[in-house]
C-alpha cells in the first residue's frame, strides 16, 4: 500500500494549530487495499490528484476543494428536478449560514463519530433575549455548536443510545476506522456520451472502516424524526439517500478501497426518547435508479461546466399539467 503525506503541508509550522493534525500519524487502510493513497491535507492546499484525504474541514470540503471544480452527492441531488443546475450554482457560489436546525445533527455527530466541529452546552433552556444571541454568536465565532441545556443532554442520550446498540455499535469503532474521510476521483463515464473531459467527484464518508478479513460495512449517519421503514422510504424519495448510496460506493471503488462485496448501511436515529437505532441498506431496485439518476446529474453538470452556462427549469414555455388526482376529481 501505498502512504502519502504531503511534505509541503508537514514543512507548515501552523497546520498542527490550525487542524490538529498528528504529523507522525499516518492512517491504515489495511494490507487488502494496495492501491489507496491517503493524504494528510492542510487546509490551504487544492486537491489535485484522485485520493484520500484526511483532515479536510467541513468549510473547505463545501466550498469544493478540488482544483477546477468538482461534484458532491449533494450537488447531484441539486441539479436534478425538483432542482435544476441554476439552483445549484446559486448555492455553490453563495453557501448558506449556519442554521440551527441542524445543530443536532453536527452535535450528534461530533459524540458519535468523534470529529467535527466543538459542542457548547450554554446553559440556557431558550433562545429568547440578549443570553442566547450573545452566546450563540460567540460560540458560533469559535466554530462552535451552540446548544441549549436540554438539546446537549439530548446528544449525548443519542450518542449513548448508538454504543448500546447491538450492531451500530460496531459500525463506530474507533479502533477500526476514521471519521469525515474525504474521497476524490475523476469520472470518465459521461466521455461515452459525448462529454469533453472527466468530471472530478468527490464525497465526505462520515467513517471508512479499516480494511479486515470480513466484508467491508461503511456507514453513514443520519438523525430523523421517525425510523420507521415506511417514514425512512419517504425521506429516501425525498432526500434522494438513494443516490448517495450509489454515489458513495462509487468512490470507494473508484479508489480501489471496496470491492462489490463491500456494503453502504444507513445508521438513522430518532431524535426523540428512546432514540431509536435503525440500520437499513438500499435495496438493488433503489440502488440501480441511483445510479441512473446519478449518472443524469454528472452528465448535465459536464454539459453546463463545459458550455459554463446553467440553465433555469426551462428556457421557454413549459406546458403544466395538473395532478392525475386532482384531475380525478372533476374526470367523467
Amino acid at each position: 500500500m501505498t502512504l502519502v503525506i504531503d511534505p509541503d503541508c508537514l514543512a507548515c509550522a501552523d497546520c498542527e494549530e490550525i487542524i490538529g493534525m498528528d504529523p507522525y500519524r499516518i492512517a491504515n487502510l489495511g494490507p487488502d487495499a494496495p492501491n489507496a493513497v491517503v493524504h494528510q491535507v492542510c487546509p490551504r492546499d487544492r486537491i489535485t490528484e484522485p485520493g484520500v484525504y484526511e483532515n479536510v474541514d467541513p468549510d473547505t470540503y463545501h466550498r469544493d476543494p478540488i482544483e477546477g471544480g468538482s461534484l458532491s452527492s449533494s450537488g447531484a441531488r441539486k441539479l436534478l428536478p425538483p432542482g435544476c443546475p441554476a439552483l445549484y450554482r446559486w448555492e455553490r457560489d453563495n453557501p448558506p449560514p449556519p442554521k440551527p436546525h441542524f445543530d443536532i445533527g453536527h452535535a450528534a455527530h461530533k459524540l458519535i463519530l468523534g470529529s467535527g466541529p466543538p459542542i457548547v452546552d450554554t446553559g440556557l433552556d431558550n433562545r429568547r433575549g440578549n443570553a442566547w444571541k450573545n452566546t450563540e454568536a460567540e460560540a458560533r465565532a469559535a466554530g462552535a455548536v451552540p446548544l441549549l441545556t436540554q438539546d446537549y443532554a439530548m446528544v449525548t442520550a443519542m450518542a449513548d443510545a448508538i454504543r448500546n446498540h447491538p450492531f451500530a455499535r460496531y459500525l463506530f469503532d474507533p479502533d477500526h476506522g476514521r471519521p469525515e474521510v474525504t474521497l476524490a476521483w475523476q469520472d470518465t463515464g459521461n466521455l461515452a456520451d459525448g462529454g469533453a473531459a472527466p468530471v472530478w467527484r468527490r464525497a465526505r464518508l462520515d467513517w471508512l472502516p479499516d480494511r479486515g478479513t470480513g466484508r467491508l460495512i461503511i456507514p453513514d449517519y443520519k438523525t430523523c424524526a421517525d425510523a420507521d421503514p415506511d417514514a425512512l422510504a419517504r425521506a429516501c424519495i425525498a432526500h434522494g439517500y438513494h443516490l448517495q448510496d450509489d454515489w458513495y460506493r462509487a468512490g470507494c471503488a473508484a479508489l480501489d478501497l471496496a470491492g462489490p462485496e463491500a456494503r453502504f448501511v444507513f445508521v438513522f436515529q430518532e431524535k426523540a426518547p428512546p432514540y431509536l437505532v435503525h440500520v437499513v441498506e438500499m435495496d438493488h431496485v433503489a440502488q440501480r435508479i441511483g445510479a441512473v439518476l446519478n449518472r443524469q446529474a454528472i452528465n448535465l453538470y459536464a454539459q453546463c461546466h463545459a458550455a459554463g452556462r446553467w440553465p433555469g427549469y426551462a428556457d421557454d414555455v413549459t406546458h403544466l399539467q395538473l395532478p392525475a388526482w386532482y384531475e380525478n376529481q372533476y374526470g367523467e
